[in-house]
């Protein structure tokens, strides 16, 4: 009995140890992850302290709420005042409402503040904007009372801060609760926020100057808010939330909701909801007005052009929320005044909002007292504000109430911005100038517009063509394609052989359009020798937009067009004779050049080396296809127009896919494999199986292949060129490219696709070089299914006819 009582107080010994271990055990895993945090937040390396910061959130779900709110937070306090800025940075960012989640939810967010306090008050402004965006975030969440008791006394401190940092960081957290509160608070907030804009420290008044229009609008969605109080459905007052937001108070009002019985502001997880405060007062718009004269009579020009901002927004509410245009003529005033500051930089800000404060002010206020104002900042002694007023004059000129005051009062000093020394503000014009033509119309526009526009194209600096040449299309609407072609058409052909690829570039864009209003004699007089120049361009670019350029007037012009223009030239040789015709001055009979300087002279598109004779053309052209950069844009030509062509497929046939079949056994490996490729594509032209979703090329977008005869730009270029023609395939409506064949058609088509397509794929699929194995082999394979189907489609048909009735 003894024996059995001993054994028994053994075993619950071993119990009882086993129990304490577990637990010890249980306890160690749960200080595991703290205890691993302390360690790494005290290591030496910087690294590492960061990357322990950013797996914060890991270790508060590991603690859970209780212990995080306990023990990780108080730690995350001595944290964030001995350390370095990198681990501030992320320590900031992470404490934002997604953290609240693991310490209990939005009731426990304010034990967050006061580690955040410390960091918005860090001289860093990196760390200090963190902080910030999330105080703002967290603010989203708090309850009516948490605002009120804890948020506001934050900001309080913030303000009232000793070092500039803390009252540059309060300046920040104003936007997330002053339409939160009620009008006592909202009148203490703005009383605040005026001692900000009074501050010693340009800093703080930099910060409170560039918050303050956003404070505006936010009385204003507050103001709209009241406006609809008697509309009834959520959407009505939603939208009324909504669409009258500028767009820098997006963030804020996002995070907005409106209840639709009970007028309330909900933050962005419905919860808390928050009575809607009373709307703005004469005591508000005091001090905003307090405010806004401190900042236009500012002694620093970098606080003083920041009221322009604030100008549209006090203009924004009173006109477009209160429908009171009464302060109006005061606010006039002061801009005036800003018009005219000793400091270039407000004068800038003016310049570069001219329009959007015009828009309040009526046609009699435009004409007599801002068109001088404009004119006068066109005639600004800095060129930055030159260059921003005319970034305005479209949108400015829409304004004014006759087309007679812009020409007899604006065209002179546009004549002077056009000749402007500064290139800056001659290319800001280009960029603008043609947006007057619709308001001047026909005539005025061809008198006063056309002249300078042609000036303007023969300018020295590239950028200023580019800005014309892209707005043609504007001017085209006005006066037509006949007069701005007879007017504009020797300029843009002597653009064409800009020494700057981008304005060649331009040009190539705008030929399709010039095209189609034109017609085909008229084109193939003026401009047809010019697209074919374009494919022997220097600039791998220029030829493949030359390549997508063709394609598009085959569309225009039909495939008849494409035989005689393109395809012939082509076949025979004869690009070169449309480089001719455009560079007369290289082929004069003057002294003598050996035949590798005429391939040297005509490839890099140069005429600094000699001139080219009539009795070596010929021996010339002959020997086009001896060069790499020939062949292969004549390749990428043929199988671009072989989609544009797929409702002539007897011009594929006969014309195409014999000089396709030809270049398969070229030196170079780039194109073997761009004519395995083009095969493919012939084969699903031919049987109608071309669309977006199976090009030939889709899996051709990381060929490298070096060729050491080219330069390595150029090398890139070629290599890429297939994935690019590509893309100008994938746009094709396939729609356009299914057209009905005859029985005999399909078989004469299979019968050329296995005859001489397969076979030629066949021996590429075994070629030496890695490259063209693949892509051959992809494009052998894509041919076999596209045949297999036909084969299964064929017997199915014969099938349903031998089968009785």
């Amino acid at each position: 009995m003894e024996f059995q009582q001993s054994q028994l107080n053994q075993h619950d010994q071993l119990q009882l140890q086993d129990s304490d271990q577990s637990q010890n055990d249980s306890i160690n895993e749960i200080l595991y992850p703290l205890a691993l945090l302390m360690d790494e937040l005290k290591h030496d390396d910087v690294q590492t302290r960061v990357l322990a910061t950013q797996r914060l959130d890991t270790i508060a779900i590991a603690l859970g709420p209780e212990r995080a709110r306990n023990e990780l937070i108080p730690f995350l306090q001595d944290v964030a005042q001995d350390d370095e800025e990198e681990v501030f940075a992320v320590l900031a960012e992470k404490l934002n409402s997604n953290f609240v989640n693991y310490l209990g939810g939005p009731s426990y967010a304010t034990i967050l503040l006061p580690i955040l306090q410390i960091l918005c008050s860090m001289e860093e402004p990196i760390v200090r904007d963190k902080a910030i965006n999330s105080l703002n975030d967290l603010a989203t969440i708090l309850s009516q009372n948490q605002i009120n008791n804890d948020f506001l006394n934050l900001i309080s401190q913030l303000s009232q801060g000793d070092w500039f940092s803390s009252r540059v960081a309060s300046c920040g957290l104003f936007r997330s609760v002053l339409i939160k509160v009620d009008s006592t608070k909202r009148k203490n907030l703005l009383s605040a926020y005026l001692k900000l804009i009074q501050d010693d420290s340009p800093m703080v008044k930099r910060a409170a100057g560039n918050h303050l229009s956003n404070l505006i609008d936010l009385l204003s969605q507050l103001e709209s808010l009241h406006q609809n109080k008697n509309k009834n459905t959520q959407n009505n007052l939603e939208n009324s939330n909504i669409n009258n937001l500028e767009a820098n108070t997006a963030d804020d009002t996002d995070n907005l909701k409106i209840d639709d019985n009970n007028l309330t502001i909900t933050d962005k997880n419905d919860t808390h909801p928050i009575s809607l405060p009373d709307p703005p007062n004469n005591n508000d718009w005091e001090l905003i007005f307090q405010m806004f004269n401190s900042l236009t009579n500012d002694e620093q020009d970098s606080v003083k052009f920041l009221s322009v901002d604030v100008l549209i927004s006090i203009l924004n509410y009173f006109n477009h929320h209160k429908e009171d245009s009464s302060h109006n003529q005061d606010l006039l005033e002061i801009f005036l005044k800003l018009c005219t500051d000793e400091s270039w930089r407000v004068r800038y800000m003016i310049a570069d909002k001219f329009q959007k404060i015009a828009l309040y002010y009526s046609s009699d206020d435009i004409k007599l007292k801002l068109l001088p104002q404009f004119i006068s900042l066109m005639q600004d002694n800095e060129a930055e504000v030159r260059k921003a007023i005319s970034k305005q004059l479209t949108d400015f000129s829409k304004l004014i109430p006759s087309k007679e005051i812009i020409i007899n009062r604006m065209i002179y000093h546009v004549v002077e911005l056009a000749n402007d020394k500064n290139e800056a503000v001659r290319s800001s014009l280009a960029s603008e100038i043609t947006g007057l033509a619709p308001l001047l119309g026909k005539t005025h526009t061809t008198n006063s517009l056309l002249p300078i526009f042609l000036s303007m194209l023969k300018d020295d600096f590239p950028e200023v063509r580019l800005n014309i040449i892209s707005k043609l299309t504007v001017v085209n609407d006005v006066i037509g394609i006949k007069l701005l072609s007879n007017s504009l058409l020797p300029a843009i052909t002597e653009l064409a052989k800009d020494k700057q690829w981008r304005v060649r570039l331009a040009i190539i864009k705008h030929i399709p359009l010039l095209a189609k209003q034109l017609g085909i004699t008229f084109f193939n007089r003026e401009l047809g020798s010019l697209s074919l120049s374009w494919l022997w361009d220097s600039v791998y670019s220029i030829r493949n937009a030359a390549v997508n350029n063709l394609k598009q007037l085959t569309e225009i012009f039909g495939a008849e067009w494409a035989k005689t223009e393109v395809i012939k030239k082509i076949l025979n040789n004869e690009i070169l004779e449309s480089y001719r015709l455009q560079n007369p001055e290289l082929f004069e009979n003057q002294g003598e050049v050996t035949q590798n300087q005429l391939h040297n002279q005509v490839i890099q598109n140069r005429t600094d080396t000699g001139v080219l004779f009539d009795d070596t053309f010929d021996e010339l052209s002959s020997s086009l296809m001896n060069n790499f950069i020939y062949r292969i844009t004549c390749l990428f030509t043929l199988k671009s127009l072989t989609i544009a062509l797929a409702n002539d497929k007897d011009l594929i046939i006969n014309d195409i896919l014999p000089f396709i079949l030809k270049n398969a056994k070229d030196d170079v490996a780039n194109i073997r494999f761009n004519v395995a490729t083009t095969l493919l594509t012939i084969t699903q032209v031919l049987l109608n199986k071309f669309s977006e979703n199976n090009s030939a090329d889709d899996n051709l977008e990381n060929v490298n292949k070096n060729i050491n005869s080219f330069s390595i730009l150029e090398n890139n270029n070629i290599n890429n060129n297939t994935n690019n023609i590509n893309e100008n395939d994938k746009k094709e409506d396939p729609s356009k490219l299914k057209v009905d064949d005859s029985p005999e058609d399909i078989e004469k088509y299979l019968n050329i696709i296995n005859t001489q397509i397969v076979k030629t794929l066949t021996q590429l699929a075994s070629d030496k070089d890695e490259d063209v194995r693949f892509f051959s082999n992809k494009s052998l394979n894509a041919v076999q299914t596209i045949l297999s189907e036909f084969n299964k489609k064929d017997s199915k048909i014969q099938e349903n006819t031998e089968s009785p009735k």
